[in-house]
């Protein structure tokens, strides 16, 4: 049986984490109005940039693993679960039409995991320079107005009425893709650690690489969880 190489584990599992307080921030103060305070800084930190963390540790994790269409088809399968449930609970009055995940972190890498094939043969410069581009496309196309169009919202173009709680269109987040993989034909190689000193047996990091290792299970079940908890203290 292949090792896992532990340090990726364990930075998925951070990312994973800080989406869990993300969205149990979101839900105390903007869903359920449990607490009235500012969104701190942070929020935005981590609701951003854990995201491109994730994404490129997902790319490296491309390149060293195999049947990336098989499981890209069940990661947006369960994102296309998750935006079900969310219009449900909007249809339902639990929340409002923010509630609901149109194109989020899992429809996004599930269609990056489908479409790695057609980059995978390329050397990492080329997936480097694509990357990059796609990158900087997106965060440009970020600052453009919306269009009058629902077909675009994929590639990172929304509708003028468009609000959601979690958006990860293809442009930039391809880009953060591409360059993970960059990263996993060069300093992965081959496909060991980078970190064989350290302890990876330490009750923390094993903490962390478990919930990086069951990071789907716990970004399905955290939601329905900390939405139930936070609607009781919202009734309390």
């Amino acid at each position: 049986m292949k090792k896992r190489i532990w340090e990726l584990d364990a930075f998925r599992g951070i990312c994973v984490l800080g989406m869990v307080l993300v969205h149990l921030t979101y839900d105390l103060t903007a869903l359920y109005q449990v607490v009235d305070w500012v969104t701190p800084k942070w929020f935005n930190f981590v609701q951003t940039w854990g995201g491109v963390l994730f994404l490129l540790i997902s790319g490296i994790s491309a390149t060293l693993g195999r049947h990336s269409v098989r499981r890209g088809l069940v990661v947006f399968g369960s994102g296309m679960v998750i935006t079900a449930v969310t219009v449900g609970m909007y249809l339902l009055g639990m929340a409002n039409r923010g509630i609901i995940i149109y194109f989020g972190v899992l429809q996004c890498l599930g269609l990056c995991m489908i479409l790695w094939p057609l980059f995978k043969k390329m050397p990492w410069w080329a997936l480097a320079a694509i990357g990059t581009a796609m990158a900087i496309f997106g965060l440009w196309l970020a600052n453009q107005p919306p269009v009058d169009t629902y077909w675009l919202m994929p590639f990172g173009l929304p509708w003028p009425t468009f609000y959601t709680s979690d958006y990860f269109p293809l442009f930039p987040h391809l880009g953060f893709f591409l360059l993970g993989a960059a990263l996993g034909r060069t300093v992965y190689r081959h496909k060991e650690t980078l970190l064989p000193r350290v302890n990876e047996k330490n009750p923390l990091l094993v903490f962390l690489q478990k919930c990086g290792k069951y990071s789907l299970f716990i970004y399905l079940l955290h939601q329905p969880i900390l939405s139930g908890v936070c609607m009781l203290l919202s009734m309390l």
